[in-house]
């Protein structure tokens, strides 16, 4: 369930409070494939099942970064601000790549508010970020992200 926001005062009124969770996304080889061409990391545990199958995680994993990546479009289905013009994304505070990511495998993401802080012509909010793999013991990645609303 998405959570829908009307204003930054609304968004304001979220902070501490846990957003949801997106819906699941699979990982697939393709993907892991295109972005190791996009950012030239080739290592075989992405990128060479067969090798990988016989590696430290049984199969082909996806890289950290693109896990990083996808958490936008993760977030999507979490929470929708209205009575804004744009939203943009700002940075991160603290990123770590708890626990790998099988291609195949279906993630997702919760969030927290973790605050709202105003900027000129808008507010800057910081979520932590949780991604996990469909039955998973441990996270894939926590993350604090920044992002800024723009009114």
């Amino acid at each position: 369930m998405t959570t829908t926001v009307d204003s930054i005062d609304e968004l304001t009124a979220l902070v501490g409070t846990h957003l949801g969770y997106s819906d699941y996304r699979t990982v697939t080889q393709e993907q892991v494939n295109l972005f190791a061409d996009a950012t030239d990391d080739h290592q075989w545990i992405h990128v060479d099942p067969q090798k990988a199958a016989a590696g430290p995680f049984g199969q082909t994993i996806a890289h950290g970064y693109l896990t990083l990546s996808l958490i936008p479009v993760l977030l999507s289905t979490v929470i929708r601000v209205h009575g804004v013009r744009m939203g943009v994304n700002y940075g991160t505070n603290k990123v770590r790549f708890t626990s790998p990511v099988l291609v195949g495998s279906e993630i997702r993401a919760g969030a927290t508010l973790t605050s709202v802080d105003p900027i000129e012509g808008g507010a800057q909010i910081v979520l932590d970020v949780v991604v996990e793999m469909k039955d998973a013991t441990k996270p894939s990645c926590v993350a604090q992200i920044v992002s800024r609303y723009h009114v």
